[in-house]
């Protein structure tokens, strides 16, 4: 690996209402296990807050690697589907910048990885459609839980965990018909894909859980070292 650490952005949550010491002000933030996953694999952390979709195309050209951050549910609109009632309200910033990050980074072949919504919104920018609610994929609101995941032999998923494993999870939605090109590398007990991938010589993997919120640093670390070869 290089010596100079790869820059990764890493999309940010947009709150209308956020609290910390005396101050109560819409914010953009992100939770620290983000960039601190970022450290860990090798890289340098740089917060992308909601901006115009035109923006997306710059902002992904001064960058190494992509990270598109866990959040809200995705608004159904954008897969042609009517809200199921238990889908949660839209983010609507958010989709467009995301999406419009994800199609950037396909066209100039950044390396990318999609967290929780991140793989939801990349198979959708793929043409792909979710499942709006599963069962026992979520403890209880602002509980993560876990399940073993088992890697598809042969993808870059299976090669960065050859092993079932154990990963955190927060999620009530899920991969239903796939986006084009994408496989499916990972899944769970019950058949939920887990993780996606584009095959081909850009690095672009997806996954249900939240790497950011365990100690297994595999998943950033792919990402880390794509970036750091291109």
């Amino acid at each position: 690996m290089s010596t100079v650490r790869p820059l990764i952005g890493v999309s940010t949550y947009l709150e209308a209402d956020a609290r910390w010491r005396v101050w109560e002000l819409e914010a953009v933030l992100l939770p620290a296990g983000y960039p601190r996953l970022v450290q860990r694999a090798g890289g340098l952390a740089a917060m992308l807050p909601p901006d115009a979709p035109e923006h997306a195309a710059a902002a992904v050209a001064r960058l190494d690697g992509l990270v598109i951050a866990g959040g809200p549910d995705v608004e159904p609109v954008h897969y042609g589907a009517a809200p199921d009632p238990r889908t949660g309200p839209p983010a609507r910033a958010r989709d467009t910048w995301e999406l419009a990050l994800i199609r950037a980074a396909l066209t100039a072949g950044v390396p990318l990885l999609g967290i929780c919504r991140g793989m939801q919104l990349l198979n959708v920018a793929l043409g792909g459609t979710l499942t709006q609610h599963i069962d026992d994929h979520a403890v209880a609101p602002g509980v993560f839980g876990r399940h073993p995941v088992k890697p598809v032999p042969g993808t870059v998923y299976g090669g960065l965990a050859p092993e079932e494993t154990s990963v955190p999870t927060y999620h009530h939605q899920a991969v239903d018909r796939l986006g084009k090109g994408l496989l499916p590398s990972a899944h769970a007990a019950d058949g939920t894909v887990e993780a996606v991938e584009l095959p081909g010589p850009q690095w672009v993997l997806g996954v249900q859980w939240h790497p950011e919120m365990g100690e297994d640093p595999r998943v950033m670390r792919g990402l880390v070292t794509a970036a750091s070869s291109r």
